[in-house]
Parts: structure tokens; C-alpha cells; sequence
């Protein structure tokens, strides 16, 4: 039995819904127990016949982390480490995603999961915590760096874009911020490879993986990508839309963003045995699913 921790969130419920498809058996929480409170995990797992955890639960308000540092830090670390204590206890592997702002983004190739960690903001910081706190309480752990994620469940910027670009007769996207995009999908199905080699008694080994789509654009690619195949499915109806690209200074917030984040996925494919998928491909297979939510577009 998967216990899928924050299962109600955009990865959460592209976690559940893999698991289903494929007859994996799983339960799911959210807020209902929550991960700041040991006792209140120890208790739910009482009784249960819990093989594998994964925790899709975070604070991912990139911005509010400046000023909500405390909260970011007991859902990014304090609650990762109560989690990651229990799997201790019950003796069972422990999923956990993280993020790419672990680094500065001063680097400008491929990032590799044994490079050095420097985050620039409060997110970062915390999720950098988590990932410690982690390796602190137990040995048998996969921790997913990921970036630029989007599904078909809750608020990201494919629908962000679709709907403006509806709206306005120009939209204006940073072209100096590179990384990649990723479907959702793409990291529930190797969080779904990870649990069916270790439920088939292979062995895989334990650490960070990067896991992201492959390519390596701005976001100004991005929007451009999504309102030309947009426009093709009849997503994207307001065909005169201009597409702009602006610098990161043109949009100040509170939170830096790392300039170039793209993560080198070598490791996770070899170890895994597989090919992630490209970048547009997915965003392909985002837009044509029955699962795409028309009404986060109006």
C-alpha cells in the first residue's frame, strides 16, 4: 500500500491517478493529518499495510516565503523530517519532491545532483532544509528535484498563459530565465518506476534525482509553444494575441528566481532505464487530454 501525503495538490492528484491506472493500491491525506504533527502520522499509519511513501505535500508559494519564512520552513523541512522519521520506523522507502531552487542559477550547463546547493531565497532555503533533514532521519530515501511543474489539477502557468492570451491583445514573458518544463505526468511516472522495481525486489539506489521534461528554453519559449499549439487545438482563440518577451527586471517580486535551472537528468534515466520525454511532447499530451480543465481557461 502507497501512501500518497498531499494528495489533493496538483502532483498529488497526478500521483493517485498514475497509481490507479496501473492497479497500484494506495491512500491518500492531505490536511486532514497533518505532516507537522508526528503523533498525528504515527496514528494514521497505525494498522495499515504501508509499503512506500510518497510526499507530494510543500509550500510552494515562491514569493509569500519571504514573509511567511516560518511556515515555508515547517511544511519544506520540519515536516518532511516527520515524515522521513516515521519511514524510518516503519521501515519503508521514502519519496520526497524538491525543487530547483536549491541553486542560484548562476550555472549555464546541465545541473548535476552533486552539485552545490545555494539558494537565493526563502523557498529554496527550505526546501534545501527538507532535503537535510531528510538524509538526517533516514537512509532509505528518493528525493525528486523538479522545476517549472505543471497538470492538469490546480493553478500553473499553461493555464495561466492560455487564459490571458484570451483575454489580452499582448502578453509579456521573461526570456532570461532558462529551464525546463514539466508535465506532471512525466514525474508521477517515474515516482510510479521507482515504487514497481522496488516492489519487484530490484534494487535502486537511494538519493536525489533530477527529474524534469528534456530541453532547455525560457519561459518566453514556453509561451510561444503553448500559443501555437494552443491555437491549433482551438485553446487559444484569440489568434492576434502578440507573444513579447520582457527581462526579469521588468516584473520585479519578492523572490529572486534562479536564472538558469536546468537539471542534467543522466543519472535518473540510467538508473532507471528510461527516456524521459521532450519538453513540447508533453505539453502536447497536456493540451489533447480529456483531463485538460477548459474551465481554468475562462
Amino acid at each position: 500500500m502507497v501512501w500518497i501525503i498531499g494528495n489533493k495538490g496538483m502532483l498529488g492528484t497526478q500521483v493517485c491517478r498514475t497509481l490507479s491506472e496501473n492497479k497500484i493500491d494506495f491512500l491518500g491525506t492531505d490536511s486532514d493529518v497533518s505532516i507537522l504533527d508526528y503523533t498525528a502520522l504515527e496514528g494514521f499509519a497505525a494498522g495499515k499495510k504501508i509499503s512506500f511513501i510518497v510526499n507530494c505535500a510543500a509550500y510552494t508559494a515562491v514569493d509569500k516565503a519571504e514573509s511567511e519564512t516560518e511556515k515555508a520552513r515547517a511544511l519544506n523541512a520540519d515536516g518532511p523530517r516527520n515524515i522521513a522519521r516515521l519511514a524510518k520506523k516503519l521501515g519503508v522507502p521514502f519519496i520526497h519532491i524538491s525543487t530547483d531552487y536549491v541553486f542560484d542559477g548562476t550555472a549555464s550547463s546541465p545541473i548535476s545532483e552533486d552539485a552545490p546547493i545555494k539558494p537565493i531565497g526563502v523557498y529554496g532555503e527550505t526546501k534545501a532544509e527538507g532535503e537535510k533533514a531528510i538524509s538526517e532521519e533516514t537512509d532509505d530515501f528518493y528525493i525528486l528535484r523538479t522545476a517549472w511543474l505543471y497538470g492538469w489539477s490546480g493553478k500553473n502557468f499553461v493555464y495561466t498563459m492560455i487564459r490571458a492570451m484570451n483575454s489580452h491583445d499582448s502578453v509579456k514573458v521573461v526570456n532570461d530565465q532558462k529551464g525546463t518544463p514539466t508535465n506532471c505526468v512525466t514525474l508521477a511516472n517515474v515516482i510510479l518506476r521507482i515504487i514497481g522495481k522496488r516492489a519487484e525486489g530490484e534494487s535502486v539506489q537511494n538519493g536525489i534525482y533530477h527529474v524534469t521534461d528534456l530541453g532547455e528554453i525560457t519561459w518566453f519559449d514556453f509561451a510561444k509553444e503553448i500559443f501555437a499549439q494552443g491555437v491549433e487545438r482551438g485553446l487559444v482563440t484569440n489568434r492576434g494575441c502578440a507573444v513579447n518577451p520582457c527581462a526579469t527586471e521588468e516584473y520585479p517580486t519578492p523572490a529572486k528566481r534562479p536564472a538558469y535551472s536546468v537539471l542534467d537528468k543522466t543519472k535518473v534515466q540510467r538508473t532507471l532505464g528510461i527516456t524521459l520525454p521532450d519538453w513540447k511532447d508533453s505539453l502536447a499530451e497536456f493540451l489533447r487530454s480529456e483531463s485538460f480543465d477548459n474551465e481554468r481557461i475562462r
